[in-house]
């Protein structure tokens, strides 16, 4: 005792006598990414609350902390879903064969912002967008050519895409019908998580309560005819790409999904029924040990709640599984090559967490979408993590480390104390109208933001190793104006080729379903999909029942 305390002063000592490493500024180097204040060394003191069987356990087994997999990636690595879309389906189809060829397990699709925003691609607000952000989708024609050739039964899917959400899932279900596949195999998940849009993305239609509906309407259908689709993904990603810390991004998506548990079981759906099919869509930004203890603190969280707050008795309703996406935020318009760098390690940090699927960033996104061979890198980059660094050969491989260990407790504090601000508002709803996620996520951001202006934290290529001649031109993906032209008339096309008054009639039921709370809408959107109405067609519709949602500005 008396030579550890000794060597333990030593310590001390020569830590105080050491220099500030030069060029970095002075505080970058003593908190997280997230402002959270960091130790220089972690040592058995940081953990003297630790319970190895109530706080980590096995994987496998509650509380999850250490995975959801006893043997992790040995008996199964991740699904390697690379995010896609630009152009018109036909475009986006060539490129989703591309990936698949190259070795990509899953599809993603990415959406334009005119679908994105439920208008056609003719309209007036869809003008200079069509295609630009991700593929133009405005009717049942389109999703069939979007997975022309592509097994939908064989393939599992995620759709990035959330005031629409219904839309897109019902157009994606008739769609795989078409295909003679039914719509009981089918796989994947619609993200659907409209709070995140009030609380960070802006992407919504409809005022938040009867957009909550539309989102127990699509889980309970969901529950009964799809028993292989994960009902909604409840995203932090874009939570954290709006400037939230660590902690805001796993505090305020944990909240949003229990929200959205909250809802369901008040509708009378027994919590058992759905939730193993809740999933979850992390960011993993450049911080590498705070990513990890975050995702680790989440399954944590969640499967404490599930089983203690909400009651749930089977233990796949304990399990928070999530996908992740590299943090589009950290990424770099001057020298863009760095970013390969930058998604190599926070891929690294998302599969060391434990992640089911991922999705890596390609070096080019700050200036356009990806080309095909930026998409090829990134993915690359997946497969070598995979194949060929070994981190994937041992469970929870930092699991036990006193740093990890310290940080994924502070995460779950600082993730509790965030759930008992949104409580004493009355809940997520009541705490978006008042604008206290708004409120925080913009002071966490306009913080982060005065670190890199005053040099405190060092972006290697902005703020310090900086070129003064001008980056070497990198292809970029161009979309245009007669690509729009393109989409728009298709549109037309479709209009004008079906039988108006199926259509005319669906609309019309639709609308009495969304008058109805009894009434589930997702049949109805089926129907209208089938009958080929455009998306903007039904949004139209349902805005008469529901209106259209105009934030209230907060300060």
């Amino acid at each position: 005792m008396i030579e550890r305390a000794s060597s333990e002063q030593a310590w001390k000592d020569a830590s105080k006598a050491g220099k500030r490493r030069a060029g970095t500024g002075s505080g970058a180097v003593d908190r997280t990414i997230s402002d959270v204040p960091l130790q220089t060394l972690y040592g058995p003191a940081d953990l003297a609350n630790l319970d190895v069987e109530r706080d980590l356990g096995y994987p496998g087994f509650y509380p999850y902390t250490r995975g959801l997999h006893p043997n992790g990636y040995r008996d199964r690595l991740w699904t390697m879903r690379q995010f896609a879309g630009f152009g018109t389906a036909r475009q986006t189809n060539e490129r989703y064969k591309f990936l698949l060829a190259q070795g990509q397990t899953g599809l993603s699709v990415a959406f334009d912002m005119p679908t994105l925003m439920g208008y056609d691609s003719y309209a007036p607000q869809a003008r200079g967008e069509v295609g630009r952000c991700g593929v133009a989708i405005d009717s049942l024609a389109d999703m069939e050519a979007l997975f022309s050739g592509i097994d939908m039964g064989a393939v599992t899917t995620s759709m990035t895409i959330n005031g629409p959400a219904a839309i897109a899932l019902a157009q994606y279900v008739a769609a795989a019908e078409k295909q003679g596949v039914s719509r009981r195999v089918l796989g994947g998940t619609v993200q659907a998580d409209i709070l995140k849009e009030y609380i960070a993305q802006k992407e919504w239609i409809f005022p938040p309560r009867p957009h909550m509906r539309l989102i127990v309407d699509m889980i309970a259908f969901c529950t009964d005819e799809m028993p292989r689709w994960n009902t909604i993904s409840i995203s932090g990603y874009h939570i954290r790409e709006a400037g939230s810390t660590a902690a805001q991004e796993l505090a305020f998506t944990l909240a949003d999904g229990f929200a959205y548990v909250e809802a369901c079981v008040a509708r009378g759906m027994a919590v058992d029924s759905f939730a193993p099919r809740l999933s979850f869509f992390f960011n993993s930004h450049i911080d590498f040990f705070e990513e990890i203890a975050k995702f680790r603190a989440a399954r944590r969280i969640y499967a404490r709640h599930m089983r203690d707050r909400y009651g749930a008795k089977d233990p796949r309703s304990w399990q928070l599984r999530f996908h992740t996406q590299t943090a589009g935020c950290s990424a770099t318009a001057q020298q863009p090559e760095n970013n390969i760098v930058r998604v190599a390690y926070e891929a690294m940090a998302a599969v060391l967490g434990g992640t089911q699927s991922l999705h890596t960033n390609s070096m080019d996104e700050v200036h356009a979408l990806p080309t095909e061979k930026s998409a090829e890198i990134a993915l690359r980059t997946q497969q070598v993590l995979a194949y060929e660094t070994n981190v994937a050969n041992v469970v929870d491989p930092l699991g036990g480390s006193y740093f990890v260990e310290a940080l994924t407790d502070e995460m779950e504090r600082e993730a509790e104390a965030y759930f008992a601000q949104i409580a004493e508002y009355g809940g997520v709803i009541e705490a978006i109208e008042a604008g206290f996620f708004q409120r925080e996520i913009a002071d966490a951001s306009y913080r982060y933001q005065r670190s890199i202006e005053t040099k405190d934290r060092v972006v290697v290529g902005v703020n310090a190793f900086e070129r003064n001649e001008e980056a070497g031109d990198i292809e970029l993906l161009r979309i245009t104006a007669e690509t729009e032209a393109e989409q728009a008339q298709g549109v037309r096309r479709v209009r004008e080729g079906r039988d108006a008054a199926p259509a005319r009639a669906a609309l019309e039921r639709l609308q009495r379903a969304c008058r109805d709370p009894k009434d589930n809408v997702m049949p109805h959107l089926i129907a209208c999909v089938n009958a080929y109405c455009t998306e903007g067609e039904i949004v139209e519709a349902m805005v008469e029942v529901y209106g259209r949602y105009v934030e209230r500005s907060v300060f």
